[in-house]
Order: C-alpha cells, then structure tokens, then sequence
C-alpha cells in the first residue's frame, strides 16, 4: 500500500512540473515573454495569488491562461489530496502494526525477552530464531525498530520502565537477556525483572568485573562478560589452536547444522524403559554420542559411564553430525 501511494506521489510530481513547463512554454510563445517573465506569469497563475500580469495578454494568451488556471487546480488539488492520504495512511499503519504486534506478544508465554538490541542483543536473536525460540526485543531507538522491526517483535521504550517490561509480557516470560551497553542500566533492570517475576531465569551482560558480583546479587542467575570471553578465546587460539577451531567447527546455529543438542530425559519416555545410559542406546539408534550428563540439581558431569543411572528432571548433552542430530530429534520427536 504505501508503494501505491510514492507512486501516486510521483505522478503528481510529475504531473505539476508538467503544467509549470506547459505555463513557460505557452507563455513563451503565445505572449513573446522573456522566460523569467514566463516563469513569473506561471507561478502567479497555477497558484491563484491574483498579482497583475507582467504585460497585455492576446487573445490566444488569455484562453491559454484559463486552461492554465483550471488544469493546476485539479493537479494541485489531487497532489493534495494524495500527500494528505499518504501521511494518513501512513499513521493508520503504524497503527495497525503496533496493534498486530501487541497481540502477538500477548499471545505468547514462556518466551525470551531481549533488552537492547547491539552486537550482543542482535547476536541473541540471531541464535534464538535458529532454533525457533519465541522472543521480544525492547528497544528504545525507533531507526532500529524500522530497520529490523520486519522480522522481530518490537517494543518500543526504556527497558527499565515496568510498564515495558509488562507490554513485553514479563510476567509470562521464562528468560530475560538485558544486553544494555550500561553496568548500572543492566543492574536497575535486573532487580525490575526479578520484582515482577521470581522465577524468570536472567541473565545478564556486564563490562567490568566489579559489576558481576553486584549484578548477582541483584538477581541474575547468569553474568556473561563479552570483552572477557572474547579475549579468552582469542588467547587460546595462540596456546591451543587446533583445540579451539575444532570446537568452533561445533555448531549451534540451528536445525541443518547443528552438532550438540540438549535434551531432557523425559523426552526419551514412550520409547521404552531407560534406567542408565546404556539403556538409551543412543551410539546404535542414532549415531550420536553422549558427552555429558546434567543432574537435576545441575551438576555436570563430563563423559559419564555407560551405567550412570538416570534422574527424572535431568538431561544430557548429545553430539553429533547434523543428520545424525536430525535422526535423533525425528526418532524422539524433539
């Protein structure tokens, strides 16, 4: 729709430089004016401003200037009109948009919610959309909700206000990412997200080592510092290389490249009795190998045994080639 009314725009541009070079035009010829004069004649004439005219006017000149008269002010009226309907128009989108998108979020539930949308922010939706994880994005510049409003759900406005918080559906959320550049702003919005959900999982970015803690205190259950990460792992591409690239080469992005998956062990129920590892028998059904195991206090354990017994609520790191991941999900109905 707004491709029809630039299109009706431009015709009407088109349309009134049309009649202001006819009026120089005609001008020019009819009544032997210089073109200044011309132009002159032209203006006042399209425009109706009822100043005298430059000289006398022939006949031809006179009959010339009423059909001057009578074109311009239906040009100019539908120029009018379709500038007034592109601007109405416009809003009445906006509007519809925002509403479309209000109702989307009130529909979802155990969903993320982004706050900020930078590098990290912008990475984290990146990932949540491989893996066709439910979000909202709070964001409080306009330029980047017009940008990239077409593929995610936006709210727009200051993270740290509850009232956006709520229009995000905190309260029905499972996770929170507050990804603002500021310590301070992430700390302010982790002790808003914790008061309106106690049991939302947060976590958050910091910059500086001394906000970790504080932010931990706050109510985060997670603290990630980007800049440390990075030199991290910058650092150990120097001391183990070849270690680094091959876990690199360990993909997450999404559903035809991923390597790892995570799944909980009541997934596996209906597919017979599974009390150890061995049970599952995953290495033979699927091809995939299982490289770690989480119990349902959270404890990790690393390579477990063929005969670790297994827990309700716990889960296991399974890896693979994509199309053995694929097997397993389809095997399980993941």
């Amino acid at each position: 729709m707004i491709r029809l009314f630039r299109s009706k725009i431009y015709l009407a541009i088109i349309l009134i430089v049309v009649v202001l070079a006819t009026g120089i035009i005609g001008y020019r010829l009819l009544s032997n004016l210089s073109w200044l004069d011309a132009f002159y004649m032209t203006v006042i004439t399209v425009t109706t401003v009822g100043f005298s005219e430059v000289g006398p006017l022939s006949a031809e000149a006179k009959v010339f200037t009423v059909f001057l008269i009578i074109s311009s002010v239906f040009i100019f009226a539908f120029a009018i009109s379709v500038i007034t309907e592109y601007i109405l128009s416009r809003n009445s989108l906006e509007v519809l948009k925002k509403k479309k998108v209000k109702n989307m979020i009130n529909k979802l539930s155990d969903h993320v919610i982004i706050c900020g949308f930078g590098r990290n922010g912008n990475q984290a939706a990146v990932r949540l959309s491989a893996y066709n994880r439910p979000f909202v994005v709070i964001e409080n510049d306009k330029e980047v909700i017009e940008k990239f409003g077409n593929g995610y759900l936006f709210v727009e406005g200051d993270a740290s206000d509850d009232e956006i918080l709520l229009q995000a559906g905190i309260d029905r959320a499972k996770f929170i990412i507050t990804t603002l550049p500021d310590d301070a702003a992430n700390l302010f919005l982790v002790l808003s997200a914790r008061q309106l959900n106690k049991g939302l999982k947060i976590i958050s970015r910091a910059s500086l080592i001394s906000s970790q803690k504080k932010l931990m205190l706050a109510g985060a259950d997670q603290v990630i510092m980007p800049d440390k990460i990075g030199g991290d792992h910058m650092a150990s591409l120097v001391v183990m290389p070849d270690l680094i690239s091959f876990m690199d080469e360990l993909s997450l992005e999404g559903e035809h490249t991923t390597n790892l998956e995570e799944v909980a062990i009541e997934d596996f129920s209906g597919h017979g009795e599974h009390k150890s590892l061995r049970d599952l028998d995953l290495r033979r059904k699927t091809g995939c190998t299982i490289i770690g195991y989480i119990a349902p206090d959270g404890k990790y354990t690393i390579n477990p045994e063929a005969n670790m017994q297994l827990q309700p609520k716990s889960k296991v790191i399974v890896l693979g080639r994509p199309e053995q991941i694929r097997k397993l999900n389809e095997m399980f109905n993941l």
